[in-house]
């Protein structure tokens, strides 16, 4: 059994459930984007994938084993960018090529640190320190370094979310030129609350609703790689999966406030 397999998977904490009886199949070598409103738990979601949390119930598999703990088969990457900042963006990346190839002279991880750098437009940077760098270079830093593990499973839990609307097209151009270039591509699992981000970098974009979170949509994007900005806003297809993503948020948006008034005690 290849690719990532969510079969109803619940997560509660205490009495308050999460996730409830998620059921999620991808295939390996796809890129999906994970949209839902603030709760629906997306990031408890690569949280279990990720190993770092156990479900309260159902089963999580990769390549048909079970996720208990982190692996190095699973690379994540956050929104606050992760790099140690004791460490040069070169020792940030060597440090993940020396885990998870510990065969490698010191000049052979130094040469491929650099060239993960060099994919990320930060070779002239490879001596800087986090704290020296903006944020939008920390993010390209941040990708080198999970894209050197070499991991066949990626997760991105909204990574762009914090830069400004410049830095944050190109890297979602670097990212999707990076992921495409990967060979075998990895699988993806990239949360966003951007529905034009979502599909611009998605094969598929995956809905949850919430109180609790669970799948209410999964939606194919038929748009032709490699993509373009113009290209998609030129395209019908793109503005008839925004258009029907947008009114499945609002109505889930809606549906979470008239929840929550009716929780609220009376005046």
């Amino acid at each position: 059994m290849s690719g990532l397999h969510l079969h109803e998977l619940s997560l509660n904490y205490g009495a308050q459930p999460i996730l409830e009886r998620l059921n999620l199949e991808i295939p390996e070598g796809q890129l999906v984007s994970i949209l839902g409103a603030s709760g629906s738990g997306k990031s408890s979601l690569l949280r279990l994938v990720a190993g770092l949390q156990s479900p309260s119930s159902g089963h999580l598999l990769w390549r048909g084993q079970p996720i208990t703990e982190p692996s190095p088969q699973c690379g994540v990457v956050f929104q606050d960018y992760t790099l140690f900042p004791w460490l040069t963006l070169r020792e940030n990346v060597s440090l993940a090529l020396s885990q998870t190839q510990p065969q490698l002279s010191r000049a052979e991880v130094r040469r491929q640190a650099d060239g993960f750098l060099v994919q990320v437009g930060l070779g002239a940077a490879s001596k800087n320190y986090p704290f020296e760098i903006s944020g939008g270079m920390q993010q390209r830093g941040a990708l080198a370094r999970a894209f050197a593990l070499g991991s066949p499973l990626l997760l991105l839990d909204e990574p762009f979310g914090a830069l400004d609307p410049v830095n944050r097209a190109h890297l979602q151009d670097l990212l999707a030129r990076v992921w495409q270039a990967s060979k075998p591509a990895k699988t993806v699992l990239f949360v966003t609350h951007d529905v034009d981000e979502a599909l611009y970098l998605g094969d598929r974009v995956v809905i949850l609703g919430s109180n609790p979170g669970r799948v209410i949509a999964d939606l194919s994007v038929p748009l032709e790689r490699p993509r373009s900005r113009q290209r998609l806003l030129d395209s019908p297809e793109f503005h008839a999966l925004r258009e029907q993503i947008n009114d499945r948020l609002a109505v889930e948006i809606l549906r979470g406030l008239n929840s929550q008034s009716q929780l609220e005690p009376s005046p």
